[in-house]
């Protein structure tokens, strides 16, 4: 996912700045809960709340819940879309997985045991039925409030040997493993993929309207949508939208946004891969899933993740990603950076009613 890594230094002085009504919507969202164990639908709605914290592709939140008595149902909106980057609803599903984990996450620490099933002749909907259980609040669930994806630069510093067996035991899962990239010669490697990718993206005009058609510029937009990428949430200032539109085409270039990938790769500790047996809806669900207690367990461990996924997204270039990698016939899903750095201001969601079908 792209950002407009020049508009930074040229925007720091400019209107636009964050009053409270972002604040104050960031804490209404990001947060934990107390609900009665008593008020069964109250705990439902809530599980809900915690599975939109989940990530998504350009935060479009491309999920509805279905509430019913012992179970909630995870479907996909079509209508959040991105075709030109996600043309096969990949990043579709895998997003259905992130919000899924958070669900099953959040449902353990009310004492409720979540088994997911996939129903892939029913247009792909995902029931989780609970169960009652003891009430555990993991590592994992605790950091649900506190993940995000931090487009900025980490410190370079590297993250230790256990530290990484926790990260490779939480990625990983059924038919989903992770490969853990931390030597730098090999991270450099998989920063020409990420530059020979953006560069093909940014040079199709179709990809940058829909990107475009994301971001958020100013605070005022971001809180009446509830989604999208919004430009504070990446490091760079909030602008009207007006200005950020035009300022959008001048600063945002092949060369700004590789020169800003090569410092931010740099700056990291390694890089993650998840790579899948196979393809398939159900299967991109498993690889939201691992992803999700992946970042989730950098989370807890105070350790900032972000995509690189231009190598997986430009689809002429993923076989040769995937031979690079060595992974034979299998499916290079994700890319993801990871290291220590500073927190961004989080993103919005929209409230639980806007997405219950």
């Amino acid at each position: 996912m792209a950002t407009m890594g020049g508009l930074a230094t040229v925007l720091a002085c400019s209107p636009g700045t964050m009053t409270d009504s972002y604040p104050q919507a960031v804490s209404g969202i990001w947060r934990h809960s107390r609900v009665e164990n008593d008020n069964m639908q109250a705990i439902l709605h809530e599980l809900v709340r915690y599975a939109t914290l989940a990530p998504s592709s350009h935060n479009t939140q491309c999920w509805k819940f279905h509430i019913e008595n012992h179970a909630i149902s995870v479907l996909p909106d079509l209508s959040r879309r991105c075709p030109v980057v996600d043309p096969d609803d990949h990043h579709l599903f895998l997003s259905i997985g992130c919000a899924t984990e958070n669900l099953i996450q959040a449902a353990s620490a009310s004492g409720l045991h979540g088994d997911a099933v996939f129903d892939s002749t029913s247009g792909g909907i995902l029931r989780v039925s609970l169960e009652p259980g003891k009430a555990v609040k993991t590592s994992l669930f605790n950091a649900i409030p506190e993940r995000q994806s931090t487009r900025a630069e980490y410190d370079g510093k590297p993250i230790s040997t256990n530290e990484l067996a926790m990260l490779e035991k939480a990625g990983s899962g059924k038919g989903v493993r992770i490969i853990l990239i931390n030597e730098r010669a090999a991270m450099e490697k998989v920063l020409d993929y990420v530059v020979q990718g953006n560069t093909v993206q940014m040079n199709d005009s179709a990809f940058v309207e829909e990107l475009k058609a994301w971001i958020r510029f100013s605070e005022i937009d971001a809180v009446r949508t509830g989604d999208g990428l919004y430009s504070a949430a990446s490091g760079n200032p909030s602008v009207p939208s007006w200005l950020g539109s035009l300022l959008f085409g001048l600063f945002f270039t092949p060369k700004n946004e590789n020169d800003k990938y090569t410092r931010q790769v740099r700056s990291s500790a390694g890089i993650a891969v998840f790579v899948s047996d196979t393809e398939s809806p159900a299967q991109w669900i498993d690889v939201g899933r691992c992803y999700e207690r992946f970042a989730l367990q950098c989370t807890a461990l105070g350790i900032r993740t972000a995509m690189l996924n231009q190598p997986v997204e430009v689809a002429a270039m993923r076989p040769q990603f995937g031979s690079f990698l060595g992974i034979g016939e299998c499916r290079p899903d994700l890319v993801v950076r990871f290291g220590r750095g500073p927190k961004l201001p989080q993103s919005l969601r929209r409230p639980v009613e806007k997405v219950l079908a």
